[in-house]
């Protein structure tokens, strides 16, 4: 990372430097931090364009899935244009567009397995846009193992959560698995299924921004140890303390490869 921050950065970035909080330094850890995206649709969509627009050096971004008409409601990351195209790569194109100082790697993949470790073990925080409960299991557990934080969003109706687990650092921090133990959920709440408010993404999506950034700038206090509960419909939020489970079996012990 350059030891100073160019004049087009100064400016493009300038309303961040304006605050105490970020300044020169927590920009600089910005710009020299990765950050994985797992999922490119709702929830990806915003954290996608807030973590480009923020200037996050390099950004992952995993999804094997395409551009469907229907994802356009809310998907706000993807176009018209993006008909047909893997979402990692549409994601990749406009992030590409909106800032070409911002290192994007698409991963057209459904990251499992050893793909997933390695590319957990190459972001400096990892934010789980996916909609499934096997895949935030795995993903979860490759954080876990590799003392990344996650950051977890999901969204569903109208009602939408979001936390911070395995924050490195805080030995007290749960992990995913602490407050939804495995096989304890049967079926993903899609929204293919059970449909979806096309702003809560963008309310969930964005606090999930704001949480990895904070994360990675090392500034503010983490929802770690807690769970944002947000109705769309009533406009209320709640708050949720979690604990870690001494019992878990992902994060209380030492986990085998």
């Amino acid at each position: 990372m350059a030891d100073s921050l160019s004049d087009q950065r100064l400016l493009r970035y300038s309303r961040h430097l304006l605050l105490n909080e970020i300044g020169i330094e927590g920009q600089k850890r910005l710009q020299a931090a990765t950050a994985l995206i797992i999922g490119a649709g709702g929830l990806g969509s915003p954290v996608a364009l807030y973590l480009a627009a923020s200037g996050v050096g390099r950004l992952l971004i995993a999804d094997d899935d395409t551009v469907d008409l229907t994802n356009l409601q809310r998907q706000i990351v993807h176009a018209q244009a993006s008909l047909g195209t893997n979402k990692a790569e549409s994601a990749a194109q406009r992030l590409r567009a909106m800032n070409p100082e911002v290192e994007v790697e698409s991963i057209p993949l459904r990251l499992s397995g050893e793909a997933l470790v390695d590319a957990v073990g190459r972001a400096d925080v990892v934010l789980d846009c996916t909609d499934n409960f096997q895949t935030r299991y795995a993903i979860n557990r490759a954080c876990v193992t590799a003392g990344r934080a996650l950051v977890s969003g999901a969204a569903v109706r109208f009602d939408g959560q979001v936390s911070v687990f395995a924050t490195p650092g805080d030995g007290d921090a749960p992990c995913y698995a602490c407050l939804f133990p495995e096989g304890g959920e049967d079926e993903a709440m899609r929204c293919a299924e059970f449909g979806v408010f096309a702003p809560l993404v963008g309310i969930i999506g964005s606090v999930q921004a704001a949480e990895a950034l904070k994360v990675l700038m090392g500034i503010g206090t983490a929802l770690s140890n807690r769970l944002v509960l947000f109705n769309a419909l009533d406009a209320e939020w709640r708050e949720v303390r979690i604990r870690r489970d001494p019992s878990c079996p992902i994060c209380a012990q030492p986990l085998r490869p």
